[in-house]
C-alpha cells in the first residue's frame, strides 16, 4: 500500500526570501531552459557510464545459456595434414659367403596426405547439460537483480547530486545576501562612530563580521563548484536553471513494518541473492553428474594419400561409426571432492542471502528513521527562523535608543543566517531521505519514478542470442 504525502518544497520563509527563491532558478550565466529533477534523473538512467557497464556485463552474462546448450548440440571437425617424409628400412636377410648379416635396405621419400572429418551427437550426458542451463539461467536472472540495484544506485546518486547543487546554491545565496547586510551594518556603524555614539571596537567588531562572511561565502562557493563536478560525472551534463524538487512519500509503503516487508521479497539485492541459491544449488547437480555414465554417438571419414607402409602413390580411405558408452568407475577423487566443494557453496549462497535480507532491513529501517528525522527539523527549523527573523528586528530597536550594542546586532544576524542554512539543509535531507526510502525498498525505478525515458529491457538480448547456433557478430554488430 503506498499512502498520499505531502509535497515539500525547498522554499524559504521570512526576510531574505526574495534572494533565497532565486537561488534555486539556476546558476548565474547559464542556459535558458529548467531542468527539474525527473528529466535529471532520465539522463542519467539513460547515458550513466556506470549503468552502460553494467547493463554490458549482463549482456554477457546472457551468453552463458548459449554456452550451456551447446552441450546437446551436436559437434563437427575437420582436421588435415599434408607435409614432406623421409624414412629407411633395413631388414635382416641372411649371410653372406663370407659369413656377415646381410640386411636388405629401402628409403621412402614421399608427401603424405590426410584429413579427417568426425562429427558427434551426445545422446546422454548425465543431466549435465540440464543442470549447467538451469544453472547459467539463475546466473542470467541474478545479473539482472543485481542490475537493477546499479540503477537504483545511480537513480539515487542522481537525487543526491540534484539536491545537492540546489542546497548549496540557495548557501551560497544566503551567504550572498548576509555580506550585503553586513556591509551595510558595517558602513551605518561607522557612521554611529562618527558621531560618537559608538566606540571603536565596534567598529572593529562589524568589520570582523564582514570578513568572516566573505570567507564563508567563498567557501561556499568552492563547495557548488563540488557539487556540480559531482552532477556532471552522474547526470551527463553540467546543472543549469534547476527546478524545485519534491519528496516522493506518497510512492512510500504506509509505514516502515510494510516497507520491511515488501524489501525483502521484492529488493533486486535479496532477488539477486535468490537467483544465486539457486545457481548454486544446480552447481552441485552438475557436479553430481560426472559420475553419471554417459553416450554418444559419432562418425569419421578420412581419405589418406601415399601414407600406407611407406609407399609411394597409395591410397586409403577410411570411415567408422560408432557408439560410446563412458561409465566413469574412479577418477582419483577429484569428482567426490568436486561435489563436496558444491555443496559448501549452496550453504555459503544461502547463508549470503540470509545476510541480505538482514541488510536491506537495516537499510530501510535507517532510511525512514532519516525521513522522520528530516522532517522534524524542517519544523524546527522553521521555528527558529521565524524566532529568530523577530530577534534580529527586536535588537535592531532596541540597539536604535542604546539598549544593544553592535556585537548584539552582529550575533542576531549570524543566528537567522545559521537557522536559514539550517531549514535549507532539512529540506535537502527531507527529499533525499524519500528517494532513499524508496530505494531501500527496492522501488526506485524508472516505472516507479514514470520517468520519461525508456526503460531497458535485458530479456531483449537474451532472446536474440539463447538460441544462437553460429555467428560472430553481437545482436548490436559489434
Amino acid at each position: 500500500m503506498r499512502r498520499a504525502g505531502g509535497r515539500a518544497r525547498i522554499f524559504p520563509t521570512g526576510l531574505g526570501a526574495t534572494a533565497l527563491v532565486m537561488s534555486f532558478i539556476g546558476l548565474p550565466g547559464q542556459g535558458a531552459f529548467a531542468e527539474t529533477l525527473n528529466s535529471a534523473l532520465a539522463r542519467a538512467y539513460s547515458g550513466n557510464p556506470e549503468i552502460n557497464q553494467q547493463r554490458s556485463g549482463v549482456r554477457a552474462q546472457d551468453e552463458d545459456t548459449t554456452n550451456a546448450l551447446a552441450g546437446m548440440r551436436p559437434k563437427a571437425g575437420l582436421a588435415a595434414s599434408i607435409g614432406p617424409e623421409f624414412s629407411t628400412i633395413e631388414i635382416p636377410s641372411g649371410r653372406t659367403v663370407t659369413g656377415q648379416r646381410a640386411y636388405f635396405a629401402d628409403e621412402y621419400l614421399g608427401k603424405p596426405r590426410s584429413a579427417t572429418l568426425s562429427v558427434s551427437q551426445t545422446i546422454f550426458d548425465g543431466g549435465r547439460t540440464q543442470s549447467a542451463v538451469r544453472q547459467a539461467e539463475s546466473g542470467v536472472f541474478a545479473a539482472r537483480a543485481n542490475l537493477g540495484v546499479s540503477e537504483q544506485t545511480i537513480l539515487q546518486n542522481g537525487v543526491i547530486a540534484y539536491m545537492d547543487v540546489l542546497r548549496d546554491t540557495a548557501i551560497l545565496a544566503l551567504r550572498k545576501n548576509n555580506n550585503a547586510v553586513l556591509e551595510e551594518q558595517l558602513r551605518h556603524t561607522r557612521v554611529r562612530y562618527q558621531f560618537g555614539e559608538v566606540t571603536a571596537a565596534d567598529v572593529a567588531q562589524a568589520e570582523a563580521a564582514l570578513a568572516h562572511g566573505r570567507s564563508d561565502f567563498y567557501n561556499a562557493q568552492a563547495v557548488l563548484q563540488m557539487s556540480g563536478a559531482t552532477y556532471r560525472q552522474v547526470v551527463g551534463v553540467e546543472p543549469k536553471r534547476l527546478e524545485p524538487a519534491v519528496t516522493i512519500e506518497k510512492l512510500l509503503p504506509r509505514s516502515m513494518e510494510n516497507a520491511v516487508s515488501l524489501a525483502l521479497v521484492e529488493h533486486p539485492a535479496v532477488v539477486a541473492a535468490l537467483h544465486q541459491v539457486d545457481a548454486a544449488d544446480e552447481a552441485v547437480k552438475l557436479a553430481e553428474s560426472a559420475l553419471a555414465p554417459t553416450l554418444a554417438v559419432g562418425a569419421q571419414v578420412s581419405p589418406q594419400g601415399d601414407s600406407f607402409m611407406g609407399w609411394t602413390g597409395t591410397r586409403q580411405f577410411y570411415a567408422l561409426a560408432a557408439a560410446t558408452l563412458n561409465v566413469p568407475l574412479y577418477q582419483g577423487g577429484s569428482e567426490y571432492a568436486s561435489i563436496r566443494k558444491a555443496k559448501e557453496q549452496l550453504g555459503q549462497a544461502r547463508l549470503r542471502a540470509d545476510v541480505q535480507r538482514d541488510y536491506v532491513r537495516r537499510c530501510v529501517v535507517f532510511a525512514y528513521a532519516q525521513l522522520q528525522a528530516a522532517k522534524a527539523s524542517i519544523v524546527s527549523s522553521q521555528a527558529e527562523v521565524a524566532a529568530s527573523e523577530k530577534s534580529l528586528a527586536d535588537v535592531r530597536e532596541e540597539a536604535k535608543v542604546g539598549q544593544r550594542t553592535t556585537l548584539d546586532i552582529l550575533n542576531a544576524q549570524q543566528a537567522l543566517l545559521s537557522a536559514r542554512v539550517n531549514l535549507v539543509i532539512a529540506q535537502h535531507d527531507r527529499v533525499v531521505a524519500s528517494f532513499a526510502a524508496l530505494a531501500a525498498v527496492g522501488r526506485l525505478s524508472v516505472r516507479d519514478l514514470n520517468l520519461n525515458v525508456a526503460e531497458y529491457d535485458p530479456t531483449i538480448h537474451y532472446e536474440q542470442v539463447k538460441d544462437k547456433w553460429f555467428g560472430l557478430d553481437t545482436p548490436d554488430g559489434r
